[in-house]
């Protein structure tokens, strides 16, 4: 991803401090650019490589950057760029599986003030927000809130209800959704395409700060929400004319193991059928707690036949974080 001064967003696109009943520009000195550095041996450098960089943003005056987690899953190294070109090292402090939030402790003093927790539940679609990145105005876009809708992703991901913004943020790891009140209503993940009668319009997944709330305290003190861990298969999955179909394996993840395998369809798990991402996901954290038998019904190549998998705690295949 781009860093810091590398590129602009254009400045139609810029958000305008007469435009909004808060200080824009102090709200976005919130805003930090994120670099981290991850070890080629790292599970998760196969997939998201070894260097990755977006951004963050100060949500308390102690230092605390709330991020999105893949920048900083198994990082040895992580710099934190200030709106004032200061760059600090940074130390992980907490990920979360289940909403990709990520948390870092910044490792130097600060005089930038933090940006406020909001209500992502009273977001409104079609209201103004601003999706910032850092590096001020420049790096930042006005936006508006497209959607409200439940989010399932390939990677064994869910959101009930994120949030969706337009027009798209172009460094969108991090970014800040700020509201019309001038406090965080979500943290940017990824950059979908949606189709419309006319061509198709580029949107922000964010996700909701709400979501961050009743697992700050664990995240900052055990680093992970304080219950067990959902059952993690290591799928890559995908709906093609409302079938689940196995697009990727984990290299070493319990599904490989099992030998299901690219193109296998998925049609039950546990004896209950299943016809899209969100249902098949629902259905296997249903079953209990990382380490329980998931059966699987799948079809491949004419027939049917079932899978047993043993799922696993996916945190136990990653590097643990490192203090600079």
């Amino acid at each position: 991803m781009p860093q810091p001064g590398d590129w602009k967003v254009p400045s139609s696109a810029q958000p305008k401090p007469e435009d909004y009943v808060y200080d824009l520009d102090h709200a976005l000195a919130s805003v930090v650019a994120v670099h981290s550095i991850i070890p080629a041996d790292a599970f998760s450098a196969e997939t998201l490589g070894t260097e990755r960089a977006g951004n963050g943003v100060l949500i308390r005056e102690d230092g605390v950057v709330l991020t999105i987690g893949y920048l900083i899953t198994e990082a040895e190294q992580v710099w934190l760029t200030f709106s004032d070109g200061r760059v600090a090292p940074g130390h992980v402090l907490g990920y979360d599986q289940e909403t990709g939030f990520g948390l870092l402790q910044v490792l130097d003093r600060l005089d930038v003030a933090a940006l406020s927790l909001g209500q992502s539940s009273e977001a409104v679609v079609g209201e103004p927000v601003v999706v910032a990145g850092a590096g001020g105005r420049h790096h930042s876009v006005a936006a508006r809130i497209a959607a409200r809708q439940e989010f399932a992703g390939y990677w064994e991901y869910l959101l009930d209800e994120a949030i969706f913004t337009a027009p798209a943020h172009p460094n969108w790891g991090g970014t800040a959704l700020i509201g019309p009140q001038g406090d965080l209503l979500g943290i940017g993940s990824l950059q979908l395409e949606q189709p419309r009668e006319h061509g198709s319009e580029h949107l922000n997944m964010m996700v909701p700060i709400d979501l961050l709330k009743p697992i700050l305290e664990d995240l900052l003190t055990l680093g992970r929400r304080n219950r067990p861990p959902r059952p993690w298969l290591g799928l890559y999955a995908t709906e093609v004319n409302s079938r689940v179909v196995v697009v990727g394996l984990s290299s070493r993840g319990p599904a490989r193991k099992a030998d299901l395998r690219t193109g296998d369809i998925v049609l039950a798990v546990g004896g209950t059928e299943v016809n899209d991402l969100a249902s098949l996901f629902r259905r296997i954290w249903s079953l209990g707690n990382a380490g329980v038998e998931v059966p699987l019904m799948i079809y491949r190549d004419g027939r049917t036949m079932e899978l047993r998998v043993s799922s696993a705690d996916r945190r136990r295949f990653l590097k643990s974080p490192r203090l600079h």
